[in-house]
């Protein structure tokens, strides 16, 4: 059965993007190394051995990424590309743009109208494979719903001071079990989490 992760890089103070949506020197990270990683056919990035390790076999295991119409506007749909994965699916109450699907008219992405639903047709498609939900208000949305079974946080030491919060708009007390992955990259904090039931 699928497993539902939230990720996200993230700031110390736990924003994922300034409030203009720009990262800063959040990503800043996937440039400083010397070990290529390969998210997909179309992005790959240099990080350092330490990042390697863990962020490689992470980005293996999503067959599935969880996103919301914001973050897909905002990237234009990765045109076409999921970021993560083999298939993506886009939280939205309207249908994708036409133009968009006659650009890619191949593209893996699914569309569905709450954060529930996306969830499930993403452990459909996923098998026994991972999910990905993006951190931020779908991912926020899926947790508050106990949706979400880990959560994993690459936290880069800043703090933007405002922004949009990792946890999305998520209020109240879930406990997380002791971080079972703590790896230090460079210029980068790698953590994983299990979601205690």
């Amino acid at each position: 059965m699928a497993r539902v992760v939230m990720q996200a890089v993230v700031s110390v103070d736990g924003y994922i993007a300034y409030p203009d949506d720009t990262v800063g020197p959040l990503f800043d990270w996937y440039g400083n190394g010397d070990v290529v990683v390969r998210a997909n056919d179309d992005w790959q990035f240099s990080v350092s051995r330490a990042s390697a390790d863990y962020v490689q076999p992470f980005w293996d295991a999503v067959k599935v990424t969880v996103i919301g119409r914001h973050l897909f506007d905002t990237t234009d749909g990765w045109s076409g590309v999921p970021a993560a994965g083999e298939q993506l699916v886009v939280v939205t109450h309207r249908p994708l743009p036409e133009e968009w699907r006659a650009r890619f008219p191949d593209a893996p992405f699914h569309t569905a109208d709450s954060v529930e639903a996306a969830i499930t047709r993403a452990k459909e498609l996923a098998g026994d494979g991972l999910v990905c939900v993006c951190a931020g208000d779908v991912g926020g949305q899926a947790f508050s719903a106990g949706l979400v079974d880990e959560v994993a946080m690459d936290v880069v030491p800043v703090v933007l001071g405002e922004g949009v919060r990792f946890f999305g708009g998520h209020a109240g007390t879930v406990l997380l079990g002791d971080p079972d992955a703590v790896v230090q990259g460079d210029r980068v904090l790698h953590l994983h989490y299990t979601v205690t039931r």
